[in-house]
C-alpha cells in the first residue's frame, strides 16, 4: 500500500511540474529546479513511509514519466487554443 501511495504522489506531482515545466527555456535554473522538485518531498515520504530500497527505480521512472505526461498535455492544450 506505501509503494502505491508514493508511486501515485510521484506521477501527479511530475506532471504538475512538468506541465509547469514547458514555460520556461531549456537547461535554465527555473527547469533543472521544477525537474528535480519532486525529490525533497519523495525521498522523505518514501523513509517514513519505510518502503524498501528496490522501489526505487520505481518511483523515478515515474517521476519521469510524469514529467513526460505533463509537457505532453500542455502542448496538446496549447495546439488546440491556437485554432
Amino acid at each position: 500500500m506505501n509503494v502505491l501511495i508514493i508511486s501515485v504522489i510521484a506521477l501527479t506531482l511530475n506532471i504538475f511540474l512538468g506541465r509547469w515545466r514547458i514555460r520556461y527555456r531549456k537547461f535554465t535554473f527555473t527547469w533543472w529546479l521544477l525537474i528535480h522538485a519532486s525529490i525533497p518531498l519523495i525521498i522523505p515520504l518514501r523513509i517514513w513511509l519505510n518502503t524498501p530500497n528496490v522501489y526505487i527505480p520505481l518511483f523515478i521512472g515515474l517521476a519521469v514519466l510524469g514529467q513526460f505526461i505533463g509537457i505532453k498535455h500542455k502542448r496538446k492544450a496549447i495546439k488546440n487554443k491556437s485554432f
